[in-house]
């Protein structure tokens, strides 16, 4: 990619926001010529975090670049400032994702968002189906904000209770027990449903990794396309052979796409 970092490309433009957003808070005056290379397999707007992952990556190669690598906290809070642009009301969960390498507990509450990371003590596998479907996180989240307004009532009911399940959620995984995590996935689908958010091709590879063998499966990100998650049983004696198993069922019923990967682990493979 070649431009002129001061014309070329608008200012609602994510890359150059990006990249004046170092210039910015380095308070950089000349920047040296240089060419960007932008690579990324993962599929855009599909509910896989894929704008953060970009927006993280330009943050810290081009701070670096400069010779002023960012901290994390600076760097997600710039990644924050870009997911605006994406998604006008994001949550901030994507960009801490991204930036700690860890999984995120969000709480938003009265006083703004409460974002705190923990660990993964026992590592546990998901299968990732991809519906080939792009869906605008955007459209789906204002879509959900005016549903809200016509039933509040029914909606603090579908959030209070998708809250819960996060909750336990994080006690599953951070006391060790990603087996739970099954029936809080399934929980969390049938909520997300009730909003309006899941699609017919979601709702099919849901079930066809339920009926392979999957502990829960639900939607990733806003939903209408995109991704959905899949659980291997932590127990099963062969997580690998499990897990192709849910892949290829998921191919079955019309995934273009299947990912394979370990959570506290390094690992991840296409299928």
């Amino acid at each position: 990619m070649r431009f002129s970092l001061w014309g070329d490309l608008p200012s609602t433009n994510p890359v150059s926001a990006a990249l004046h957003g170092v210039v910015s808070t380095l308070g950089v005056h000349a920047v040296p010529a240089c060419t960007l290379k932008v690579s990324s397999s993962i599929p855009v707007a599909s509910g896989l975090g894929s704008g953060a992952a970009v927006s993280v990556a330009l943050i810290r190669a081009f701070s670096a670049f400069l010779g002023h690598p960012l901290p994390d906290e600076t760097a997600s809070a710039l990644a924050y400032e870009i997911e605006k642009i994406h998604h006008g009301t994001p949550s901030g969960i994507d960009n801490t994702v991204v930036t700690y390498a860890r999984p995120v507990y969000f709480v938003r509450e009265d006083e703004g968002a409460k974002i705190e990371t923990f660990a993964v003590p026992r590592p546990f596998t998901i299968v990732i189906g991809d519906t080939g479907v792009p869906a605008s996180t955007r459209e789906t989240v204002s879509d959900v904000r005016r549903a809200r307004k016509a039933a509040p009532a029914r909606y603090e009911r579908l959030f209070a209770a998708a809250g819960s399940i996060a909750k336990a959620a994080r006690q599953a995984i951070e006391s060790g027990r990603p087996e739970h995590l099954g029936p809080l996935m399934d929980e969390n689908q049938i909520l997300l449903s009730e909003m309006g958010v899941s699609s017919k091709k979601l709702d099919a590879l849901v079930t066809a990794a339920k009926t392979a063998g999957a502990l829960g499966a639900k939607l990733s990100g806003g939903g209408r396309g995109g991704n959905m998650i899949a659980l291997i049983d932590p127990g099963t004696d062969d997580a690998n052979l499990a897990a192709e198993s849910v892949a290829q069922a998921l191919k079955n019923a019309g995934a273009v796409r299947t990912v394979v990967t370990t959570l506290n682990n390094t690992e991840m493979y296409e299928k």
